[in-house]
Parts: structure tokens; sequence; C-alpha cells
């Protein structure tokens, strides 16, 4: 007698196999799904979604294309397509489809169920990437709560077989479902790695203040993944971060001293890549990561200058710093691998004369030197000297310009605000203005009514 089925098992006697639903194993072979809703190029999105497949490991076989001016609530290609692609997957013996766009839980449950095979969205595959790439512990924790976050979403009606109380002897009656017991398992696994995420944040918030407290400017990494950022970072901090010309290459920031020109010093920081729809739990996740971009002095923005779409992707960036609420951090343009253009090296500054972009290549070094004089330029120590006013509910403000031991002298008005002479650079300043809230601007000595004495330095 044939040994029956893990889904026969699970069935019982009274109910036919064919009503239940097991989802099926992974694969390599794989066929993917664009679908053009005419808000992006089409023949760059599945371009580019291609590439995301390859960094996955998958083995592209055939690609699927179609209209739709509003997805299929169902199955989101409509049931013609989902024929075509049963038909595909037969025809290339593959065992995996990729979908580029996001999918509700519903759509995904369905298309496995008529195709027979493991379906991913856009946010699975990008997360299947990272779960790969994560190195660090704090990279593998921040990579497992954006899964788990994105598979706590999935636990809905996916699995029939978990909706089922617990039967057999002693575990009859009242009780959990498996399904009840694996989102409760989720969510205690999610607050833990929220807590120990929270931990490495704090560790993090204390490096910068050391740095902070010896001077140090920050300046940050940012871009389109792929476009050469951890290169021109082994260039520049004279280090050996893992580089290779696919999507996401490497994840885990990594903060370098570098040297610049005049003698100054600054810490350079290395960040994940972006990409258009970074699914949201990957930002959530990985915000103290991020958080080396929020706190920066300066954000350098790396471009593919030799990739047709650099402008939309340079967009991209620069809406993900936007919701990050680095958008008013000083930014400088890096157009690298000019190599591949034919172009030579040059430092591009707008009508204040303050260099705003810089040419070079990270693969040959061309431009290096000009990259190294624009950041000693960028984050230079320039002094800012003056009075500020705070009021009495500003304490916590005073108590910064006092850690930053900048207060030259403090006197107090007649209607209790403290009027503080201060000296600090510049981006300190400015960093007080864009994080701490300081509203008030700095006053010329001479307006403050300070005593001489009080601002002598």
């Amino acid at each position: 007698m044939p040994k029956p089925t893990k889904t026969e098992r699970t069935a019982g006697p009274d109910t036919a196999p064919s009503q239940l639903f097991e989802r099926p194993g992974g694969g390599e072979r794989a066929v993917l799904v664009q679908v053009d809703g005419g808000v992006v190029d089409a023949d760059d999105a599945l371009r580019e979604f291609h590439a995301l497949a390859e960094s996955a490991g998958a083995e592209v076989v055939a690609s699927q294309t179609g209209r739709r001016r509003k997805p299929d609530p169902r199955t989101y290609v409509g049931p013609g397509k989902v024929e075509e692609l049963a038909g595909m997957l037969r025809a290339h013996e593959a065992d995996l489809v990729l979908i580029n766009h996001a999918l509700s839980p519903v759509q995904e449950r369905n298309l496995e169920r008529a195709l027979r095979c493991r379906v991913l969205d856009r946010t699975g595959l990008i997360l299947d990437i990272f779960a790969q790439r994560a190195r660090s512990h704090e990279g593998k924790l921040q990579v497992e709560l954006a899964q788990l976050r994105h598979i706590a979403s999935r636990l809905v009606r996916g699995w029939s077989h978990l909706e089922r109380q617990k039967g057999g002897i002693g575990l009859r009656g009242p009780g959990e479902t498996q399904l009840e017991l694996d989102r409760r398992m989720l969510g205690n696994r999610i607050r833990q790695l929220e807590k120990r995420l929270g931990r490495v944040r704090r560790q993090r918030d204390q490096g910068r203040k050391a740095r902070r407290r010896r001077d140090l400017p920050a300046v940050s990494l940012v871009g389109y993944t792929n476009a050469g950022k951890s290169t021109l970072f082994n260039r520049v901090a004279d280090s050996s971060v893992y580089s290779a010309d696919q999507l996401f290459a490497t994840l885990d920031t990594t903060l370098r001293r570098i040297e610049l020109a005049g003698g100054e010093a600054a810490v350079l920081a290395d960040t994940v890549g972006f990409i258009r729809d970074l699914p949201p739990q990957l930002v959530a996740a990985f915000r103290s990561t991020l958080e080396e971009v929020v706190e920066a002095d300066l954000l350098v923005h790396v471009i593919d200058a030799a990739d047709p779409a650099r402008e939309d992707n340079a967009a991209e960036v620069e809406s993900v710093l936007q919701a990050l609420g680095a958008d008013d951090v000083p930014q400088l343009r890096v157009y690298n691998k000019i190599d591949a253009r034919g172009m030579a090296p040059r430092i591009d500054r707008d009508d204040d004369g303050q260099a705003v972009a810089v040419w070079l290549s990270a693969a040959t070094g061309e431009g290096l030197g000009l990259l190294h004089e624009v950041i000693a330029e960028r984050v230079s120590a320039e002094q800012a000297r003056g009075v500020i006013e705070l009021s009495p509910s500003e304490g916590r403000l005073r108590a910064r310009f006092y850690a930053l031991g900048d207060v030259l002298e403090e006197r107090y008005t007649d209607s209790g605000h403290v009027r503080l002479a201060v000296e600090l650079p510049r981006r300190e300043l400015e960093r007080l203005y864009r994080h701490e809230g300081l509203a008030a601007e700095l006053m010329p000595f001479a307006d403050a009514n300070l005593p001489v004495g009080a601002v002598a330095h």
C-alpha cells in the first residue's frame, strides 16, 4: 500500500487533498514577470529585476511581460496571464516565479495554488538577497527582523492546515490554533530582535558622540545599488570591503578614519545601497545603520555616470533620504565610472564657487585627488562665533552646548532667558539646527550686550 503524502495525512478522511494548500518549496530556475502599469519604464525595470534575480542566485530561463491599467485583485496578473505562466513553467521546467511588484498575501497564495510552484514578489526577493549578504551580527539581526515582519503579514489564511486546532490524545478541546501559535511566536521573536537592535543603536550613538568630542567630521557614502560605493570606499579609505559588479554586494556599514588634504581627518562610512521600491520593512530594520546617514556632516552621493537611468536612480536615492529625514544634510555628488564614458575627471562648482560634484573613476583611481580636495573643503572646521539666546524651557540645548565644550560665557536676561557666548565648528552648529531643535540665530558679540571680557578668547 503506498505511503500517504503529507497533504493527504493532513487532510484527513473527510477532506479532499485538493482543498488544502501547502506552500511549495523554493527553486532556482525562475520565470520573471513584469507588468507595465505606466509608472516606470518597463524595459529598464525588467533589466534591473533580472539583475536582482541573478544576484539572488536564480537562473532566469524566461520572462513574461504585459500591460494592465490596474492589478487583478486575485492574482495581480489576471487569469489569462496565469495560464500563460503555467505553460512557460512546464516548457522551461522552471520551479520559481519572480514578480517585479509587491503582492498581497492573497495574491501570492492564489498564484502559488494555481501554478504549484514558489512565487516571490519584489519585496521577498530583496529580502532573500539581504539574507545572503548580511555578514555582521547587526546586519543579520536587521535582516531577520525585516523577514519576520514580512512573514507576519503572510500568516493570513495562507496555510489551511495551520488554522486547525491540534488534535490527538491530550490535545483535544479548546486552545490555540497552530496559526495563532505561530503569530505569537513571531511576535515574541520580533520584540526580542527590536530590543537587541535597540542596544546596538545606543552603542552607535555612543560611538558618534565620541567622534564628535574628538572633532572628527562624519562623511557617509550613499547611492543607488551597484553605483560603485564600496569600490570608492576602498580607494579612499585604503580598505578591503567586498565589492562586486552585482546589486547589494555589501550590506554592513563600515567606518574608517581617513586623512584629508591639509592634514585634517574624518570618518568615512560606507552604507547599504538604495533601490527603487525599497521594502519599508528593510528601511525600518536598518534604521540604526542608516542613522549614520542622518547624522553625517556631508553625504557623498555616488552616481553611476555610465548608467542611462542615472538621474532617475539619483531621484530614488533623494526620495529615500527625504523619508529618513536626511534631505537637509549637505551633499556632494560624485559621478563614478567616467572611464566607461571616456571622460576626464573634473569638479563642478555652483555660482558661489562651492564644489557640488566630482567626476571620477573609482576603478582606475582617476579624480580621487580631486575628491579628497573637495571633501576637505566641504567639511573644513570653519568656526562660528556669536551669542545664542535660549528660553528657560530650552535647558536641553544649553546642556548640549556645554557638552560640546563650546561655551565662552553665560549671562541671564531680565526675562529669565540665558545668553551663551559660543565658539564652535560651523558643522556642529548646523547639526544642532537640523537635529536638536535649535531655532535661535547666532547674534554678533557686539549686538548681544555682553561684557567685553566675556568673549575674549
